[in-house]
C-alpha cells in the first residue's frame, strides 16, 4: 500500500471531499428557493422504472431548511471519517453504499417521493459501527463507540414513528452499510510490538536474558554481564564520614 492510501493519515482529502459533497446539497436546496425549482420528483419512487432514477439523485434534495440542515453535520463527520479510517475502501464504501441505500429504499418503500441524504448518513454509520466490532482493532473500536454514542439516537428513525419521514430509507441504508462491513475486507496495517516482529530474536534481548523458556527468573551471575557492563559507563561514589563529636572537643 502506498503513502497515499495509507490510513490514518490526515490529508486534505479528508475535509475537501465531504465539504463538496455538502455544498452541493447546500447548492440544490438553494436553487429551489431562489428559483421555484421543485426536485422532488428526483426522489426514490419505489417500483417504478422512472422512479429508479432518484437512486442518483435523491441525496441532494430536501424538502426544507430544517431537513437539509439536520443531514449536514453528520454527513461532514462520518463521510470524513471513512476517509480517514478506511482511505483504500472509501470509493467502494460511498458508491455501493450510495446504490445499495437507494436500491433498497425502491423495493421496500412506500409509493412517495423518498429524498434526503438520510438513507446514506445511515448507510454510513452503519458500516462504521460494525466494521469497527468486525474488525476488533482498537482505533475502529473506538470510532465505532464515538459514533454510537453520538448518533445511537437515531437508531428510532429505522422504524416508522413519524409519518413524513422515510424510515424505508433509514432502514436500507442501515442494511446496506451492515452489510459492507460483513463482506468488504479492509486494509489496514495493524501496529506490532517488537516480540510481535518476525526478526525478534529473544535470546538477543536484554530484557529476556532474565527469563528462561519457561518464564522462570534467572540470576545473571557477574562474567555473563561483563558484555553488558562494558557498554554502559561505571559511576564511583566516595563516601566522605566527619566526626562531628570529636570536632566539637578538639575546640
Amino acid at each position: 500500500m502506498n503513502s497515499k492510501q495509507a490510513p490514518f493519515v490526515f490529508t486534505p482529502e479528508v475535509i475537501l471531499l465531504p465539504f463538496l459533497f455538502i455544498l452541493s446539497i447546500w447548492l440544490v436546496y438553494w436553487s429551489e428557493i431562489r428559483f421555484g425549482f421543485r426536485f422532488n420528483e428526483y426522489g426514490v419512487y419505489p417500483r417504478t422504472l422512472q422512479g429508479l432514477r432518484g437512486v442518483i439523485f435523491s441525496p441532494f434534495i430536501h424538502g426544507s431548511l430544517k431537513h437539509v440542515w439536520n443531514n449536514t453535520i453528520p454527513l461532514f463527520l462520518l463521510s470524513a471519517a471513512v476517509i480517514y479510517f478506511y482511505r483504500s475502501q472509501r470509493w467502494t464504501i460511498f458508491l455501493i453504499g450510495w446504490l445499495g441505500s437507494g436500491i433498497l429504499t425502491w423495493i421496500i418503500g412506500r409509493e412517495a417521493n423518498h429524498i434526503g441524504a438520510s438513507g446514506f448518513i445511515f448507510m454510513l454509520m452503519s458500516f462504521v459501527f460494525f466494521k469497527g466490532v468486525i474488525t476488533g482493532y482498537y482505533r475502529f473500536v473506538a470510532l465505532s463507540l464515538i459514533i454510537m454514542f453520538l448518533y445511537g439516537g437515531m437508531l428510532w428513525y429505522l422504524f416508522p414513528i413519524e409519518r413524513h419521514i422515510s424510515w424505508e430509507g433509514h432502514l436500507g441504508g442501515f442494511t446496506t452499510g451492515f452489510l459492507l462491513a460483513v463482506f468488504l475486507p479492509v486494509v489496514y496495517s495493524k501496529d506490532r510490538y517488537e516480540w510481535e516482529k518476525e526478526e525478534f530474536v529473544p535470546e538477543n534481548d536484554p530484557f529476556m536474558k532474565h527469563f528462561d523458556e519457561n518464564g522462570n527468573f534467572i540470576e545473571i551471575l557477574p562474567d555473563e554481564t561483563e558484555e553488558i557492563s562494558q557498554e554502559v559507563p561505571s559511576v564511583k561514589i566516595n563516601y566522605i564520614y566527619i566526626d562531628t563529636a570529636k570536632n566539637k572537643e578538639e575546640e
